[in-house]
């Protein structure tokens, strides 16, 4: 049975916000600047408002990370200024997942984790991110 405190002994930080290795619990999706962000909106008219778990940066690039299953996001055409950031041979990559709550700036949820097995769906993503303009 996950509860929330499992979910959040799991991945998600008590406080602040800390670096996970991709491959081990979620790959992820790297989508800079206001793109991610409407990108996240769709996918969440799309889902009733149920996109699964989306982290967004209010600095820099102002990344938008959507978290998908592990292995989901290989063999798939990512368009031009995505970043899949996954594991494998020679490959390391790190994706920032803040707590739920309290000082976690510059990272907040834009769609919070409520189970750990429910994650983004990577195919839909990919096709929301090439039906609209690069």
């Amino acid at each position: 049975m996950n509860t929330e405190s499992d979910v959040m002994s799991g991945w998600i930080p008590r406080s602040g916000f800390q670096l996970r290795k991709a491959g081990v619990q979620f790959d992820a999706v790297r989508v800079d600047g206001d793109r991610g962000r409407e990108v996240a909106d769709l996918l969440a008219s799309m889902t009733d408002g149920d996109p699964g778990p989306v982290v967004q940066q209010a600095n820099g690039a102002r990344p938008v990370y959507f978290l998908v299953p592990v292995g989901s996001t290989a063999f798939k055409y990512w368009p031009p200024g995505v970043t899949p950031l996954a594991a494998g041979p020679n490959l390391v990559a790190y994706v920032p997942v803040p707590a739920r709550g309290g000082a976690t700036w510059p990272l907040s949820w834009r769609h919070e984790p409520y189970d750990e097995a429910h994650l983004v769906h990577a195919q839909l993503l990919c096709a929301a991110l090439q039906s609209m303009p690069g």
